[in-house]
């Protein structure tokens, strides 16, 4: 892998990771359009890509930094009280929504582990799953769009809200599914606004992304050369950077808008990856 190449997927991941169009099957088609799989190894590339979701993750850290703050002292200071007998209004919320991320993050913990061999194998780079995935989950974002009362605000996500997002965002280790993808689309199901949605989304994906990059940390200083390091550190920083500008427009973008345009997009993408696909390419 080049510079060039290592700048590509840094963009792609940034760009896509957050917005509802699946950041593994985008990354997954330009490692193919650019041949890499010609010179790494899938264990390589799918190092690769868990380490640079980790300038990702440092986008939310920093987009939502209050928040996090908020969260964290509100779950120590909440579970401490609780653990007196006493209770504190302010805290209590800190507390629970800090719960509620806790327990939307272990269907994706556990089934990301059990199946870790079959992630990083070839199965997940297979066009016709991330053409077919691409689709479905397009479908089920325009029907959950079409039946969501979008009235819960952040506030008002209880567990069997945030147990649906969490089972929805384990689909997402299906290539071409889209973590923000599912997660919005289930939040939508779930009656939340689409605001709240990617909200929830983003702050959900903080355990995920951040486990699954550092559990590959140490690997990847193993298989990757010094060349690819210099490659992969280039290539986090600019998903940092593509990253953040993401967010912000997605938060910005579902305030005002539904999310049509990523349906269409991904319904195009998808019949296009699947045209490639049985063409034999």
């Amino acid at each position: 892998m080049n510079l060039l190449q290592a700048i590509i997927l840094g963009i792609i991941q940034g760009l896509t990771e957050f917005i509802p169009i699946s950041s593994s099957g985008h990354l997954i088609i330009a490692e193919k359009w650019m041949g890499l799989e010609q010179t790494m190894s899938p264990q390589q590339i799918t190092a690769f890509v868990a380490v640079m979701q980790l300038g990702t993750l440092a986008a939310v850290f920093i987009y939502f930094f209050r928040d996090i703050l908020s969260i964290t002292i509100g779950f120590i200071q909440g579970n401490l009280l609780w653990l007196r007998g006493l209770r504190d209004s302010t805290s209590r919320k800190g507390a629970r929504l800090g719960w509620l991320i806790i327990l939307g993050t272990l269907p994706i913990a556990i089934v990301g582990l059990l199946a870790k061999k079959i992630i990083e194998g070839d199965l997940t780079k297979n066009l016709f799953v991330i053409g077919t995935s691409m689709i479905v989950w397009a479908v089920l974002l325009w029907i959950a769009e079409q039946v969501s009362l979008r009235r819960s605000e952040m506030e008002h996500i209880g567990v069997k809200e945030a147990m649906a997002v969490g089972v929805a965002q384990a689909f997402a280790l299906i290539p071409g599914s889209s973590r923000s993808g599912t997660t919005i689309t289930a939040a939508l199901f779930a009656g939340m606004n689409r605001e709240a949605a990617a909200r929830f989304s983003f702050l959900l994906s903080i355990p995920a992304i951040g486990a699954s990059g550092l559990l590959e940390l140490k690997e990847a200083f193993e298989i990757l050369t010094g060349t690819s390091m210099y490659n992969l550190a280039v290539a986090t920083g600019v998903s940092f950077v593509v990253g953040y500008a993401s967010i912000a427009f997605l938060i910005s973008y579902l305030r005002r808008h539904s999310t049509l345009l990523f349906v269409v997009y991904r319904l195009i993408a998808g019949v296009i990856v699947l045209w490639v696909a049985f063409r034999g390419a």
